[in-house]
């Protein structure tokens, strides 16, 4: 059996920026000096002139983006997540979301598979504060493919579009002829009959895993891919989970605000439904690799599976 490939989102975000900056020159990037790190390095050396470094400056450079967006230009402006999402909030709430402008925000090393670089920057949060601004869309690519969409889709939409992408390479789960993004709409990955798990992110192939092993116990595990977390695909959600009675999130990010959040808000509203909720509980990352902390958290299949067959 051939080696499953794996790529970081965030290398796809880069590539996916030098590809749109070939097809389109009102497309402007700026970093907040972490262009190695965000892979925007990638565009910058291919168009210079349309590269802004703003230093570590993250507040600024949301202001400067704000204002470049009404001159017509469209500007994606990268930092990590826990610096674009947090450092920067009243910036995006206030010149980004409040005039609705047409700024994409590149957040990369988004939670706990920044692995090393510990608490402080492993932003498990950022999709709750953005879910809070009025008319801002937020997208998390599970894999190469799909980010490349993402950026894509966003470059397309008019309006505030906040991107997360991660450190860790993770599978290319998306690699099929009729693979198609669009912006709030679901992807069914796998049907069952038992229960539905809903993930985002990494976790989606986490998910996939977990309901390979379901099967092997008799249990039929639907699985639907959220990569656009707001506007979300209620339709999609809210049809699996009468089928099925059962419902589990999963999602690299605080169970608070979150995924998990979102999809029990509909489900509360719409279709009440027996729930679990998987992600981070309530706590701060810390030092490790990538994949020990994807362990220690669950987050990773076997662990996705445990927590399913404990609620089950």
């Amino acid at each position: 059996m051939s080696e499953v490939k794996k790529i970081a989102t965030r290398q796809s975000y880069g590539n996916a920026l030098a590809e749109l900056g070939n097809e389109h020159e009102n497309l402007y990037v700026l970093d907040a000096d972490l262009a190695g790190a965000t892979q925007t390095g990638i565009f910058k050396k291919a168009f210079p002139d349309r590269f802004i470094d703003c230093g570590i400056a993250e507040s600024n450079m949301i202001s400067i983006a704000a204002g470049m967006a009404t001159t017509g230009k469209i500007v994606f402006a990268s930092s990590f997540a826990m610096f674009a999402a947090g450092r920067a909030f009243e910036q995006v709430r206030n010149a980004v979301g409040y005039p609705h402008l047409n700024v994409k925000i590149g957040a990369t090393h988004a939670s706990i598979s920044v692995g090393e670089d510990g608490a402080t920057h492993q932003c498990n949060e950022d999709i709750a504060l953005m879910r809070t601004i009025p008319g801002m869309v937020i997208i998390n690519p599970a894999d190469d493919i799909e980010a490349r969409a993402a950026v894509r889709a966003a470059y397309e939409y008019v309006g505030p579009v906040y991107l997360r992408f991660g450190r860790y390479a993770v599978p290319v789960i998306n690699d099929n002829p009729d693979y198609k993004f669009e912006i709030g709409k679901g992807i069914l990955m796998r049907e069952g009959t038992d229960l539905t798990i809903v993930a985002t992110g990494l976790c989606v192939s986490s998910a996939l895993e977990a309901a390979e092993k379901l099967a092997e116990d008799g249990i039929s595990a639907e699985v639907i891919n959220i990569h656009t977390i707001k506007p979300l695909d209620e339709d999609i959600i809210v049809k699996s989970a009468a089928k099925t009675g059962k419902v589990v999130t999963v999602e690299e990010h605080s169970v608070i605000g979150g995924l998990g959040g979102a999809v029990a808000e509909v489900l509360g509203e719409k279709q009440p439904t027996l729930m679990k909720r998987i992600g981070v509980y309530d706590r701060y990352g810390e030092s490790g690799s990538a994949a020990a902390l994807l362990e220690k958290y669950q987050l990773d299949g076997k662990g996705v599976y445990a927590q399913i067959k404990d609620f089950i």
